[in-house]
């Protein structure tokens, strides 16, 4: 015997049913909820990209910024009647000589203090210990489980564990020192090939635009946007450069060893916003503390780094920059953190070029001007 259908309540009869279409005119609507996904997926495949194929993006990435900032100088020498092959010739000749030449000079009083660091280390625990007493507990509870660790250690075969760790390190440092030579190879064919080939990109991009209306626009928007990363990216480089040069004399003025070392190392890690600073201020401390007896003496150097550095970040490159160019603070910081995770230190030196690179490509899109807008200050 077959049941009898269930009569429905009168709440049942009057529920609203879903209506599909409406649905469907929502998801066409101004927000589209499709679209906003896939772009979603696109950038997370592109972060993935860029994260495992580091050693395939970042020589390309310095050899465009280095393109923006050394094809003026090709440009010049084309006036004057220099093939673009042979002018691109000569700036990179001229940019390797004056990297190598730094490279060789400051390489012995670098190796000199990296010997000196670990007996340094002892040094400066010795004479800060009587102001951080938590340290010598500290000590104390290491010493004890590195003793206990050698017990084991001695039980186990220690000697030969170590010895494994060793070569292990040894070879992580050599695969590192080639995956830099072969980048950097990379970088100087790359950046001679650009500057090379001058406007090549630009004119067949000309040809491909139908319209002539496009043509101008296009060569507008190339011609305002690499004079202003070639200008950027120049100012910052001169304001660096004066920075390393004024560090250099304030620390022979205030008698540190290898002041040209030190204004080096400023000027380098000062493309790199508030933790270059502070990396630079450290280790300028750690130095001058194995280098003076007296304490507070020993505080002169990283407090005139400091005062220095406060007045370039504070008038000197906000006056050179202007407005235009200058970046959103919060933007910057979160620059370094996302681009030294994604390329480590290399992705941090080049973080904020980057930005600005981006900012200023944005500025002369129409489309993208909104984001060129909240990128700047």
């Amino acid at each position: 015997m077959s049941e009898n259908p269930r009569v429905p309540s009168h709440d049942e009869e009057e529920a609203p049913r879903p209506d599909l279409r409406k649905l469907g005119e929502f998801l066409r609507g101004p927000i589209d909820i499709r679209s906003l996904v896939l772009t979603g997926i696109f950038v997370l495949l592109l972060f993935y990209t860029l994260y495992f194929a580091r050693t395939f993006f970042l020589p390309i990435v310095l050899a465009g910024l280095l393109n923006f900032l050394l094809s003026p100088a090709v440009r010049g020498l084309k006036r004057l009647r220099i093939p673009e092959t042979v002018g691109a010739g000569i700036v990179l000749l001229v940019l390797l000589a004056t990297v190598g030449y730094g490279i060789y000079r400051l390489s012995g009083p670098a190796a000199e203090w990296i010997d000196k660091a670990p007996q340094g280390l002892q040094r400066i625990e010795l004479r800060i210990r009587d102001i951080q007493r938590p340290v010598q507990e500290v000590q104390r509870a290491a010493e004890q489980v590195e003793e206990q660790v050698g017990r084991l250690a001695g039980r186990d075969g220690g000697t030969q564990q170590v010895q494994i760790e060793g070569d292990g390190l040894t070879e992580a440092i050599l695969d590192r020192t080639s995956e830099f030579l072969g980048s950097a190879l990379v970088m100087i064919v790359l950046l001679y090939f650009l500057l090379a080939s001058g406007d090549l990109f630009l004119r067949k991009l000309v040809r491909v635009l139908p319209r002539l209306e496009d043509k101008k626009r296009a060569i507008e928007i190339a011609r305002m946007t690499e004079r202003h990363v070639s200008t950027y990216l120049g100012t910052i480089t001169l304001i660096n450069v004066g920075l390393g040069v004024v560090v250099g004399f304030a620390m022979k003025a205030v008698g540190m060893p290898n002041p040209v070392l030190w204004g080096v190392l400023a000027a380098v890690l000062n493309y790199v916003p508030y933790l270059g600073p502070i990396a630079t201020a450290g280790i300028l401390t750690l130095v001058s503390l194995l280098t003076f007896e007296d304490f507070g003496r020993a505080l002169v150097p990283p407090a005139v780094y400091l005062a220095i550095n406060f007045l370039e970040g504070s008038f000197v490159a906000p006056t050179l920059l202007g407005r235009r160019l200058t970046l959103n603070p919060v933007m910057v910081f979160i620059g370094l953190i996302f681009w030294g995770w994604l390329w480590g230190i290399p992705g941090a030196l080049l973080a904020v070029p980057i930005l600005a690179t981006f900012k200023i490509f944005c500025d002369h899109i129409e489309p993208l001007s909104p984001i060129g807008e909240f990128l700047g200050r």
